[in-house]
């Protein structure tokens, strides 16, 4: 099917055929017959790189042309970023795109003015209980990755969202991307949408086995040569030889650090000078941006043509790889499965090295087919490679012939809904009685009657487990029954700051039990919820954790009997987490905490983004219930966000001033606003550097010629919270 013969405006057209496409994939050209450009709902199952994301472009650009608003739902971060980044490129045509992925209990009504917004799923459903206005403007819903519905962290979330989004705006076109998955047809069918499904895709994927030192495919057999004592090694020297790229997925962090180490060790040898020139340049970035010995690490794989990478690595080193690998610089990434999870990083050859993933109830246990095939859908770069192999790695006959069967010639597993418990649906139904989507018992159940695990059994088999999140709701004052259900002043908030309604409880609770309130007191606190997720207890851990908790009890406002061992156990990581956080504001060097904590740099940024969430929502709740803490977690917040002291929160308030550069501020006497106006720019620029003090002064509203002449300046009023840039987890360190 040609582009010109589309129901598209004519300027629409040509900005495709202009970008090299003049023609319509199969699975595309289906979804149009089946009324993408009619406003009918379509769930398109296809392979990756078969053309999703140009079905949701399409569905979304009609839409605008007729005067509607898109949203665009993703399930992480750097996909919506990815994505936004893409959708941006419609600008010429008169299309306003925004995102958002910020803060939980705000608003947002800004983004209204964009024709396209991209947000996560959870960010959607925080829009949608604070009542966001243009959310019921929008006419085009894009639900990305709509598998992940199975996902037991993202799933109710999405399930929900969409559910109440179909609620909201019942004239809005669905449009579900996903990869081949079991059950399409259900999907298709709750969201009352058209189904394409196909196998189909613009380059060939091979799926084989590698054994024998030879790749057996289902009809024929391709050897590797043996250069090393590593298969998979052996493969990525094949691979480059052959002018192409590698993915290897690996099991564990450990595991892909090292066999990046390895690979890059061989790799080096067949690299030209240019090439090494090339790699040069990414390595010497990731060692100007990261001050931990992994930077030390990853900047020498790279040398060699390899990296790893997984979430422990900073936003800014995560990038680089990305770009590098994009850029044909980095030959080969390995990977943790994150990878798999949505960004458009496709290569050659895909090489599940561990196709075991450890399950801390079963031990070591066989990924699902679905996982699988996303990642094989990773190989093949559409116009760039003439095919692409995705290989599993055996090491006996019997495991050949398993993987054969189990992987190879299998199909996907069905999707199940995850929302079917207590600890899924407690937040869900109080934002369903908080914005009103349901006033009694029998609304509440006919709301949920409308989701995708209702579709997938008896709604009255919620009943129970509806009845159990009431109960918990009203024991906690989140919501009272007087002539039906209501929320109250603390249940709306809960519910618009975010939090699991426990989270919000555990709180209260301590808040009002806590005798005495200290940082650690209130780091303690956040880390206690269900909303924070804590670090694993090594072994080495419990007596160094434990003689702190001794030596520490006052500031605790609980802490279980040891002869609870479980119990005490949990809370030892809980206190594990807050120890970590509170190195963090005391400024330790990155490097020291990821060695004592044994985590990334990567990691360090997400547990801090948690707890000052969490720590802003215990302002909320401190406030609200009028109990001691608010103004110390207030000044918790934004020492979390930049990881620093107290006293440096006025000079980090300047755009470029990282806590590691405040310090060095602070000690060389420079300790407001008015110290920096006083400065001279020699002086600051031998602290800081001639660059960032040309920022600063700028900010100020100085110069290096005329400091004291502005001193009659009104001070600037910075938030932290509020700023531009310091976006990175690198912006917090200079």
């Amino acid at each position: 099917m040609k582009l010109e013969f589309l129901d598209l405006p004519e300027k629409i057209i040509h900005f495709y055929t202009d970008s090299g496409i003049e023609e319509l994939y199969p699975p595309q050209a289906e979804a149009v017959e089946k009324g993408l450009l009619e406003n009918k709902n379509i769930l398109a199952a296809i392979p990756t790189a078969s053309g999703k994301t140009l079905l949701a472009e399409f569905a979304m650009l009609k839409s605008i042309e007729n005067g509607g608003k898109a949203l665009y739902i993703v399930p992480l971060r750097a996909l919506a970023s990815e994505k936004y980044e893409r959708f941006k490129e419609f600008e010429p045509l008169g299309v306003k795109v925004g995102i958002s992925t910020g803060d939980f209990d705000s608003r947002d009504e800004w983004l209204g003015i964009n024709d396209i917004i991209v947000a996560t799923s959870e960010k959607t459903d925080s829009l949608l209980r604070n009542e966001t206005a243009w959310m019921e403007e929008i006419t085009t819903v894009v639900a990305d990755e709509i598998h992940l519905l199975d996902s037991a962290d993202r799933g109710p979330t999405l399930e929900v969202t969409l559910a109440k989004l179909m609620r909201l705006n019942p004239e809005a076109q669905i449009i579900g991307l996903s990869a081949t998955i079991g059950n399409a047809h259900e999907i298709a069918d709750w969201l009352g949408a058209q189904l394409v499904l196909s196998d189909w895709r613009p380059t060939e994927l091979r799926e084989g086995v590698f054994f024998d030192n030879a790749i057996n495919f289902r009809d024929t057999q391709k050897p590797i040569k043996k250069m090393t004592n590593d298969d998979a090694v052996n493969l990525v020297l094949n691979t480059f030889e052959d002018k192409g790229q590698c993915l290897v997925f690996e099991s564990s962090r450990r595991n892909c650090v090292g066999f990046a180490r390895r690979a890059s060790s061989s790799l080096t040898k067949l690299l030209g000078e240019n090439e090494h020139a090339a790699l040069d340049e990414i390595a010497d970035e990731i060692l100007d941006t990261g001050e931990t010995e992994t930077a030390g690490v990853l900047a020498n794989c790279i040398r060699g043509g390899a990296a790893f990478h997984h979430a422990g690595l900073n936003s800014s080193h995560r990038k680089l790889v990305e770009d590098g690998f994009r850029h044909n610089r980095i030959k080969i990434i390995s990977s943790t499965p994150t990878l798999a999870a949505g960004l458009n990083l496709p290569a050659r050859r895909v090489i599940v090295r561990s196709y075991r993933r450890y399950d801390p109830n079963f031990g070591m246990q066989p990924i699902p087919i679905l996982e699988y095939k996303q990642m094989a859908g990773r190989a093949g770069r559409p116009r760039l490679d003439p095919y692409g192999e995705s290989v599993l790695i055996a090491r006996s006959y019997d495991e050949f012939i398993s993987l054969l069967e189990h992987y190879i010639d299998a199909d996907p597993e069905d999707i199940w809904s995850k929302l079917g418990t207590e600890n899924a649906l407690r937040t869900h139904v109080l934002s369903i009685i908080v914005n009103g989507f349901a006033t009694t018992n029998d609304g509440v159940v006919d709301f949920l009657g409308a989701t995708f695990l209702a579709h997938q059994q008896d709604p009255c088999s919620l009943t129970k487990v509806i009845d159990e999140c009431l109960t918990f709701l009203k024991e906690n004052e989140m919501i009272v029954e007087k002539d039906g259900l209501h929320p109250t002043t603390l249940g709306s908030i809960v519910s618009k700051l975010y939090i699991d309604p426990m989270s919000g409880a555990r709180i209260v609770r301590g808040l009002k039990k806590s005798h005495v309130i200290t940082d650690l007191t209130l780091l303690h606190l956040v880390s206690s919820t269900p909303d924070m997720r804590l670090l694993y207890m090594r072994s080495s851990d419990y007596k160094w954790v434990n003689d702190f908790v001794m030596s520490h009890s006052d500031v605790f406002f609980e802490i279980p009997s040891q002869f609870k061992t479980t119990d005490y156990e949990w809370f030892l990581g809980e206190v594990k987490t807050a120890l970590l956080i509170l190195d963090w504001i005391n400024e330790v060097s990155s490097d020291d905490i990821t060695k004592k904590f044994g985590v990334g740099e990567g990691d360090i940024h997400a547990f801090s983004d948690t707890a000052k969430w969490l720590m802003h929502a215990t302002a909320n709740l401190a406030n609200l219930t009028g109990t001691r803490g608010a103004d110390k977690a207030r000044e918790l917040e934004k020492r979390i966000y930049y990881g620093a002291g107290s006293e440096l929160l006025e000079l980090l308030g300047l755009e470029g001033v990282g806590r590691v550069r405040a310090r060095k501020l602070y000690n060389a006497g420079f300790k407001s606003l008015t110290d920096l106006r006083l400065a001279g720019t020699e002086t600051l620029s031998e602290i800081i550097g001639p660059k960032i003090t040309e920022k600063i002064l700028k900010q100020l509203g100085t110069n290096s010629r005329n400091v004291k002449e502005k001193l009659s300046i009104e001070p600037t009023t910075l938030d932290p919270l509020k700023l531009e840039g310091q976006k990175t987890f690198n912006d917090f360190e200079k």
